[in-house]
């Protein structure tokens, strides 16, 4: 059971952020804050629960969270503003998306301690990148730096990397050995799918406007990467960029009519309130460390990151911070905002975009097989620096042929999560 809400819930906001301890995550909490302190009145207050895969690292992000509460009030005093200071509330949790039962334990801790989640961010995850194809990374750079540096191909990937047993025998009940789990599938897209199908209930009970479901995507979600047969990426050489193909495919078709069958059992509509929606961000190009990289390498990733910036690419954010700003948009920004873009312009994958000094915004990102809205036409004319190469217009037949994909991917993901809480279910 969760704890209704009253009046006083209404102006508390709960914003719940996976992955938060470094990189894209911490922006984010970092962001949401700044943002939130300055936009909202003092009678609103912000809890932001962050998870981490540990209670250390959960407990130092919570130190600098703090530090950075205090330094960003500060620097309003001292450059003379006066922002309405809301009150912001930190909780650190532990999960890891790759442990299906530590899922478990997450969500029934809070669906029993906290009466609703506003807005959940679904950051965390793993690249499986385990270095770089150098030749190629070289020719492509010198051949073609923006596309090179934009949508690269020249990482190299473990291929059918798996999770630890999710039970406590590594065969299912009834002898039969227990279903295989890709770790980059189980912590960039499945973890997060079951988490969220478990606490659909808070992400019900916002009054007045419907819970938020972020999930964090990227540029790297090439359509040659992904194949429905082998939907956690196993066999694939980019199990990364499958998964993000996967995010995009699911959030983008997830409020079609064709699957809502799936939707509905997925995030079961509340009788009295709004369902959930589904939103898709990705950060632009960030000088982080999902690629191990030695020191003087990254200096000189970042340095081209930035020459790519003056060059006219609009997704080089380079810095994580500029990367939180699309995620952190479509966390706080109106309802009424988002709906009314929706209507005018399709639902789409928002990515964090800057211009060449470096001033960031949230701008609509073209999906191959989906446009920029979903609507044949919307991409015409669309700035040939934001689209690979080779992404064309949508056409009727791109349109049919990825809403078909989002079917068979949404009946594929049910019919894995229906599989699993059984499968967890008896083991216990």
């Amino acid at each position: 059971m969760t704890r209704s809400t009253g009046n006083l819930e209404d102006f508390h906001s709960y914003i719940l952020v996976t992955g938060a301890n470094g990189g894209l995550g911490y922006s984010i909490c970092c962001r949401l804050i700044d943002e939130f302190i300055l936009a909202r009145p003092s009678s609103h207050s912000l809890r932001l629960i962050i998870t981490t895969r540990d209670r250390a690292k959960g407990h130092d992000t919570i130190a600098k969270l703090k530090d950075h509460i205090f330094r960003t009030r500060k620097h309003h005093k001292t450059h003379g503003k006066t922002p309405l200071v809301a009150k912001i509330y930190l909780q650190a949790e532990q999960v890891d998306l790759c442990n299906l039962r530590s899922v478990q334990r997450l969500s029934n801790k809070l669906l029993h301690s906290i009466p609703k989640i506003d807005t959940i961010v679904l950051n965390a995850g793993t690249g499986g990148i385990t270095g770089i194809d150098w030749p190629l990374a070289i020719w492509t750079v010198l051949t073609d730096f923006l596309s090179a540096l934009t949508y690269p191909t020249f990482k190299l990937s473990d291929v059918g990397e798996r999770t630890r047993p999710q039970n406590s025998s590594t065969t299912a009940p009834g002898g039969e050995q227990e279903p295989v789990l890709g770790t980059v599938f189980c912590s960039n897209v499945f973890g997060h799918y079951m988490l969220v199908h478990a606490i659909a209930p808070l992400l019900s009970n916002s009054v007045g406007t419907p819970g938020r479901i972020v999930w964090i995507s990227s540029l790297e979600a090439y359509p040659s990467a992904f194949s429905i047969s082998d939907i956690q990426g196993l066999s694939s050489p980019s199990a990364y960029e499958s998964s993000k193909r996967l995010t995009d495919v699911l959030t983008l078709t997830s409020s079609l009519p064709s699957t809502q069958p799936y939707v509905h059992r997925f995030l079961p509509p509340p009788r009295d309130h709004r369902p959930p929606k589904q939103y898709v961000t990705h950060p632009g190009i960030c000088a982080t460390n999902i690629v191990p990289l030695p020191w003087i390498l990254v200096l000189i990733m970042t340095a081209a990151f930035y020459i790519a910036r003056w060059s006219g690419s609009p997704w080089h954010t380079v810095t994580s911070y500029k990367g939180a700003c699309a995620p952190v948009w479509v966390a706080l920004a109106s309802q009424e905002e988002l709906d009314s873009l929706e209507k005018n312009q399709g639902a789409g994958k928002w990515g964090s975009e800057v211009n060449v000094q470096g001033d960031e915004r949230a701008a609509r990102t073209e999906v191959q097989g989906w446009g920029l809205g979903g609507e044949v036409g919307d991409n015409v004319g669309s700035p040939k620096r934001r689209r690979p190469k080779e992404v064309t217009d949508l056409t009727n037949e791109d349109r049919e042929r990825f809403e078909e994909l989002g079917r068979e991917c949404w009946q594929s993901m049910e019919r894995l999560r229906i599989e699993w809480e059984e499968l967890l279910q008896e083991d216990d």
